[in-house]
């Protein structure tokens, strides 16, 4: 995992890739338990049966799905250290390139894009991959926007 230290060395690191996750198995309960979570219960996600005879010839993890794994193969990646807090500042683009079909592994391959100073901090730009194991094309490309506040200033 690659620690950045302070804003100092977050922008030296613009336009370096961080590194890559390791791999996640997509599983059926994972898709499930979405579906339940968000009420997204379209039969590409959650009916095996009929997806079987369906476009992928399985079931595939919502777009959103793949979005939401992001916090979590982020920090196999990177951490800012020391006491900031984090906010989400939004995305610039998202794209669902490929389908996640159930049982493929994905990982997330992490480039830092920008880092800016702000009044309120420093916001921080990252392009995460969520790439699949044995696909040519990537589930997902998202530019994520963070800003990074000093804790006694949030």
């Amino acid at each position: 995992m690659r620690v950045l230290n302070d804003r100092a060395e977050i922008a030296a690191a613009v336009d370096e890739e961080l590194g890559v996750s390791e791999w996640l198995t997509i599983t059926q309960e994972r898709i499930d338990l979405f579906a339940e979570a968000t009420g997204d219960r379209q039969w590409i996600h959650v009916d095996p049966e009929r997806a079987a005879d369906g476009p992928f010839g399985t079931t595939i993890a919502h777009g959103y799905l793949t979005l939401s794994l992001l916090p979590a193969l982020g920090a196999q990646v990177y951490a800012f250290a020391g006491d900031v807090a984090r906010v989400n500042y939004g995305l610039n683009t998202v794209r669902f390139v490929a389908p996640v079909r159930v049982g493929a592994k994905v990982r997330n391959r992490v480039h830092l894009l920008d880092a800016s100073e702000l009044d309120k901090g420093q916001r921080v730009t990252l392009r995460h991959t969520i790439e699949i194991r044995g696909e040519e094309k990537p589930a997902c490309v998202a530019e994520t926007v963070t800003l990074l506040m000093d804790a006694q200033r949030a």
